[in-house]
């Protein structure tokens, strides 16, 4: 390891800039992060410069470097984009011992930037010694991608039950065993999600409790939808609480790819929940979630599409509020949404459509009793889950309405994910379409004008033109 990382405290420090073009003003954005005196030396400043100076954010010496204006300073960044310049400043501050970076020249540099991900007072620093950068920059992304927004909130919580907890738990195992419970318990998440004033109260209850021997550090569950399929269509929150997981519950609709995301040594239970094969009810999951969540774990129950559409959100939510399990709901991508993108199918056209509907064309009696009439109304677009098995009598109580037979349709059986099939024809063909093409599911059925727009339509047995 040539680069030993460190993190340098820059609080009231006199740190040095030489130059005013984007290179130097790069560097000054990172150091205005910190609590450092930043003085800035270039005959010139780009427009952001002279900004900062004139708002005295920065002081700024307008002429060219000088030997004398290494003095007093604790770092130094050498960004004139003039090498003579830039090697002299870096001759001079390893002369005087002073850490010294020139931009893009780590040969000249006593010290390298590295790629940063900012989550105040947490940090983390990626380096590559300077020799690829453009990976660093890729690795950071990543890891932006996957560090909560609010993580620095979490750390100055933390921090301020930090005494209470030293001064009610004994020993450094003790303390060590409650913070490691907190960070992966509901009074960190709460904090995760903005609400102070739940995670106040809650982390008082945990001090206050800690004195009696009792480990009352109650788990959670989160409701959390994963879209239609495809891993690249999660959430960050959902990646992050699925990756922190104690207890994945799932179903079947819920794709290999979803659950190769899930953190590896999690406890997985597999409910398989299926149209006519419920290895579980309902109810039986209910209870599983609260037994689970009881037992001080957090549990993740991954819901296809979105919890709150056609996905039960609403049940279980009710259910572990009744018997008081903290949850939250981690909405997704559903069906409808990510199954048209695909299929290039905009569910709302100005000229064609001016409303959606999401209805389900299955429940335990067979087909629903829904509105016929208003769902068989014009310029609007019709999304229908679950219907594959009433597809023809959907079709029939429709045009019984005064739907054209010649509405266009469009099938999306497995959206998203790489067996994707879009099948395209009009109203009245839907059920011997369905059969003729063996639709399995999961699909969704998309009946209204906008369906004529499907793209990348699969060649059928028998083509159909699309009635527009």
């Amino acid at each position: 390891m040539r680069y030993f990382p460190l993190f340098h405290d820059l609080r009231d420090a006199a740190c040095l800039v030489v130059g005013g073009n984007e290179a130097a003003a790069r560097k000054v954005r990172l150091l205005q992060r910190t609590e450092a005196r930043l003085h800035i030396v270039a005959p010139e400043l780009n427009e952001e410069l002279a900004a900062l100076a004139s708002a005295g954010e920065v002081e700024w010496h307008a002429r060219r470097f000088r030997a004398k204006d290494l003095e007093d300073k604790s770092l130094v960044i050498a960004a004139s984009g003039d090498e003579r310049v830039d090697g002299r400043v870096s001759r001079l501050a390893r002369a005087r011992r002073l850490p010294v970076n020139l931009v893009d020249r780590p040969a000249l540099s006593s010290f390298i930037v590295p790629g940063m991900v900012d989550r105040n007072p947490v940090t983390i620093a990626i380096g590559s010694g300077g020799s690829a950068p453009v990976l660093v920059r890729q690795l950071r992304e990543r890891i932006e991608a996957l560090l909560p927004a609010r993580l620095g909130d979490l750390a100055r919580f933390a921090d301020r039950f930090r005494p209470a907890v030293k001064s009610v738990i004994p020993g450094e195992e003790g303390r060590r065993h409650f913070w490691s419970r907190f960070f992966r318990g509901p009074v960190a998440e709460a904090v995760l999600q903005g609400d102070d004033r739940r995670a106040t109260d809650g982390m008082l209850t945990l001090v206050n409790s800690a004195p009696e021997g009792r480990d009352n550090q109650q788990g959670s569950v989160a409701l959390v939808g994963v879209g239609p399929g495809d891993p690249d269509l999660l959430t960050f929150r959902a990646l992050r609480l699925m990756q922190e997981a104690d207890v994945v519950v799932h179903d079947r609709l819920i794709s290999e790819g979803i659950l190769d995301c899930v953190r590896r040594d999690a406890e997985r239970i597999h409910v398989g929940k299926a149209k006519g094969a419920h290895s579980m009810s309902q109810d039986e999951i209910n209870r599983l979630l609260v037994q689970q969540a009881r037992a001080g774990k957090l549990v993740v129950r991954l819901k296809g599409g979105d919890p709150f559409i056609f996905g039960r959100g609403g049940e279980e939510q009710a259910y572990l509020q009744t018997h008081e399990i903290a949850v939250q709901v981690v909405p997704g991508i559903t069906a409808a949404t990510g199954c048209a993108a695909t299929a290039g199918i905009p569910l709302t056209h100005r000229d064609m459509a001016s409303a959606v509907t999401f209805a389900t064309g299955y429940s335990r009696e067979g087909l629903p009793d829904l509105d016929w009439q208003a769902l068989a109304a014009a310029r609007q677009t019709l999304v229908v889950y679950m219907g594959v098995s009433n597809g023809g009598e959907i079709a029939k109580r429709l045009m019984d309405k005064g739907l054209s037979a010649q509405t266009p349709i469009a099938v999306v059986e497995k959206g998203t994910l790489p067996e994707q099939r879009v099948l395209g024809s009009h109203l009245a063909d839907l059920g011997d379409l369905l059969k003729r093409e063996q639709v399995e599911g999961p699909a969704v059925l998309m009946i209204g004008s906008v369906a004529a727009s499907a793209q990348n339509l699969t060649p059928a047995e028998t083509p159909l033109a699309l009635a527009v």
